[in-house]
């Protein structure tokens, strides 16, 4: 066993989500969001280096070097799998091993919304998971393809970096493909998934401007196309794809997207009321004529009021707050938690007041 593996054996034990293993510090395990150091020595730049270069053969260690970071999985049998960044900073070589569950999450083990199935059983389109590094949205998108998985007989590709939960056949064909192992990048995997007759296209981050596109040509030939972005709020969304796309194409671009755009979910994690473990908040956009009209008249700006709006979760679609209230009134999560996350903490703080009155 490596000696790093003892250290991922503890943040295992003390059910953390993340081990940072930093030059210049020592060992910290990340719990319910928050950092904890393990009872340990700083490590030293050598030590880091000792500690990674003893999972990593000759081939990564050179792209190490060369990219200075490096994404890869490392596997402790009978402990689990990790995702694992590592990388250059000021005081050295450092990395984060992010701790990848063995069991694939179901969509009710998440305690995710009605909408997020029903968005996994869409047959095409373009449905976007978004929100901020550490936010939890390959898990959700997990839990979106074992929902495939386990109700139709579909061929499913994925596209990750790195692959982290390990699907296993239950009704769909499932390929899994990583970049840099298996394809060298998320454009080339693309355009390779497209002549494999995929029905479901799962693209691990749209990352740049010609995957964002290739991703769209996916969706229009009738795909089911399930893919990452970093913003913090579903109204965000299209406007991020579309600044993604070149200038002299966004405007057919707009109008694909507000055509095949099914929905949007952005998520912020949340601890849980009885402090142990997170749950996940989420504001979700569900495609409308009216969602569909903002995009393609360019008043995507305008999404964001209509999400708030009396009366839009008619079709599934929820604000970030009114998801916030909901835990808080089922006990999930604390008032302070829901505050701190809130997009408008002042209007929330107020409907718990109107709400605890009424229950007096």
């Amino acid at each position: 066993m490596a000696r790093i593996d003892s250290f991922l054996r503890v943040a295992v034990d003390q059910r953390g989500s993340d081990l940072h293993l930093h030059s210049g510090k020592p060992p910290t395990v990340r719990l319910d969001g928050e950092l904890i150091p393990l009872p340990f020595r700083v490590l030293t730049d050598l030590e880091a280096r000792r500690f990674l270069y003893e999972i990593l053969d000759p081939e990564r260690r050179a792209i190490l070097e060369q990219r200075k970071q490096l994404d890869f999985v490392h596997v402790v049998p009978r402990v689990g799998r990790f995702r694992v960044n590592a990388f250059y900073q000021r005081e050295g070589l450092s990395a984060v091993f992010r701790v990848v569950p063995d069991q694939v999450p179901r969509l009710e083990d998440l305690i995710l919304p009605p909408a997020v199935r029903e968005l996994s059983r869409l047959q095409n389109g373009l449905v976007l998971i978004t929100g901020p590094t550490g936010s939890g949205k390959t898990t959700t998108m997990a839990a979106m393809i074992h929902e495939i998985n386990r109700t139709s007989a579909r061929h499913v590709i994925t596209l990750e970096d790195p692959v982290e939960f390990i699907h296993r056949r239950i009704q769909a064909a499932i390929t899994q493909r990583e970049v840099g192992r298996d394809v060298e990048s998320f454009t080339t995997g693309l355009r390779s998934a497209l002549r494999e007759a995929p029905d479901v296209l799962m693209v691990g981050e749209l990352r740049d401007p010609e995957t964002v596109v290739l991703a769209l040509q996916a969706a229009e030939t009738g795909v089911l196309v399930l893919g990452t972005l970093h913003t913090r709020s579903a109204a965000g969304a299209p406007d991020r794809v579309l600044d993604s796309v070149p200038e002299g194409s966004r405007d057919q671009a707009r109008s694909v997207l507000s055509v095949l755009l099914r929905g949007v979910i952005a998520q912020r994690l949340c601890r849980r009321a009885w402090g142990e473990g997170r749950i996940a908040a989420l504001e979700i956009l569900m495609q409308s004529h009216a969602v569909s009209s903002m995009i393609r008249e360019g008043k995507a700006h305008q999404l964001d009021a209509l999400l708030k709006s009396p009366g839009s979760e008619s079709n599934g679609t929820q604000s970030l707050d009114r998801c916030l209230l909901r835990y808080v009134r089922e006990g999930l999560i604390d008032r302070q938690e829901a505050l701190e996350h809130a997009d408008d903490p002042d209007a929330l703080l107020q409907r718990l007041i109107e709400l605890q009155e009424e229950g007096a």
